[in-house]
């Protein structure tokens, strides 16, 4: 067999590692064989050749960030004229009947579109949840899309089978029936899912939300997840309607409706949960489920600010997800970091403000080993010997971080977030020089605009 080709990034300003000891490393080295991290250290420590060799000098390298919540095909329906100013039930039914008119192509170049974008901010790992498939979309769309750009992607098959008629929030065209969506995940999971090590795909069972499936849609997707050891995916307590539905119709607390079907442990995971009680923060603590905190979504929707500091101390796992792109209507997970390192000084908990609420190398560690672990991932997240070689370098010699290199780690929070420069995904480089190599971006960009026209022009 071929020799596996070498990498050394070398010269860095500040390798922040993330790994148990929470090292930060100045004049920062990595040494890469093949997909893997071989060493970490200082760049007099390291092998001074490689068959590549990077230099770092002013750039802040940390391992490639980690989100854990999107639905990206919103990309074609940001910023929608009646559905800017909404609480999350209203702007769901004002974007119902958009998304119920998306293509194959609109699922495929939106996905690129989204990864594009968080591939940029500084992100190498995203799951996405889609779960309305009109018009013969699979997720299928979404899979060879980020096959294509190169992303690690944990793909979520989303699912809604509870429509109008039968007291759920989506209408009904947009539905599935509860024995086609487990048919379909069942495929899904025998095509798709790579569960070995360094995994490039994995998929995840996502029926979307209390209020558009059945109790028997959640409990039947998290057996048949158990049976296969993937992932489980959803919304739980995003809104106090959210808790206010789940108390009317199930009798009971969104987390114990969670527990009662089977929906907590390890590679379980929930996004937003806001108004998630104690009782609730308790569970999931103990079982080990993870949370995906999405807060520019949650204060673009007026849902509230989730108590993540509390859930931290608490030992829950959480991670960071830059949600859908028509209730962000980004998808910068560095600036998403930012706003959960804000978003956390000014919520009120115990009935005072904490203006320490939350550090920037804390918001950096819920964006990297945070979210690998919310995910189920123990391979990613930090940059250390033996884990895959995913990271990325960001260039903080530019007019953005001026006066601010007395602490260049907090700098990228502090400071405006900006484009990563470099970014490694098992080994391969994505983007270099702040350039996204995996596809023609000015045409994925003009052809992603033209079909949002398209989708949203009757609509608007």
């Amino acid at each position: 067999m071929p020799a596996l080709r070498t990498t050394l990034i070398k010269n860095a300003l500040l390798l922040a590692t993330m790994d148990d000891a929470r090292r930060e490393i100045a004049d920062g080295a990595i040494f890469i064989r093949g997909k893997r991290i071989l060493q970490v250290g200082r760049s007099e420590d390291l092998p001074a050749h490689a068959d590549e060799v990077i230099d770092a000098s002013g750039h802040v390298v940390l391992p490639g960030l980690v989100n854990t919540h999107h639905h990206m095909s919103q990309t074609l329906t940001r910023a929608v004229p009646g559905a800017q100013d909404c609480e999350l039930f209203d702007w769901l039914k004002r974007l119902y009947p958009i998304w119920a008119r998306m293509t194959p192509e609109m699922i495929h170049v939106s996905t690129q579109t989204a990864m594009a974008e968080l591939l940029l901010s500084g992100c190498t790992t995203s799951s996405d949840h889609l779960y309305i498939y009109p018009n013969g979309c699979r997720l299928d769309d979404s899979i060879v899309a980020a096959g294509e750009i190169g992303m690690r992607f944990h793909a979520s098959r989303g699912s809604m089978s509870v429509g109008e008629s039968l007291g759920g929030l989506p209408p009904d065209s947009v539905v599935e029936r509860e024995p086609d969506i487990l048919v379909d995940s069942q495929r899904l999971i025998e095509t798709w899912h790579d569960e070995s090590e360094g995994a490039m795909l994995r998929i995840a069972l996502a029926p979307c939300s209390p209020f558009s499936v059945s109790r028997e849609l959640m409990r039947d997707s998290a057996l048949l997840a158990r049976q296969h050891g993937v992932g489980l995916h959803t919304h739980l307590a995003e809104t106090p309607g959210d808790v206010a539905y789940s108390r009317e119709k199930f009798g009971c607390s969104p987390a114990q409706y969670a527990e009662e079907l089977g929906w907590i442990g390890r590679g379980t995971w929930h996004a937003h949960c806001v108004c998630l009680d104690d009782e609730g923060m308790a569970l999931l603590a103990r079982s080990g489920t993870g949370v995906a905190h999405c807060p520019s979504s949650n204060m673009r929707l007026g849902s509230g600010i989730a108590p993540i500091k509390t859930m931290l101390a608490r030992g829950v796992a959480v991670g960071l997800g830059v949600d859908g792109s028509a209730s962000n209507d980004a998808g910068h997970l560095l600036l998403e970091a930012r706003m959960a390192m804000l978003a956390a000084r000014v919520r009120e908990q115990d009935g005072r403000r904490d203006p320490a609420g939350m550090t920037a190398r804390q918001a950096l560690e819920l964006a990297t080993r945070g979210g690998a672990a919310v995910l189920g991932r123990d391979d990613i997240g930090q940059l250390a010997a033996g884990k895959c070689a995913d990271l990325v370098a960001f260039d903080v010699r530019g007019l953005d971080y001026a006066g601010a290199l007395h602490d260049p780690l907090a700098a990228l929070l502090f400071a405006a977030p900006g484009k990563v420069a470099l970014s490694m995904i098992n080994g391969r480089v994505i983007v270099r020089a702040g350039q996204l190599l995996s596809i023609d971006l000015p045409v994925l960009v003009e052809r992603h605009n033209r079909l949002a026209r398209e989708l949203v022009s009757d609509q608007s």
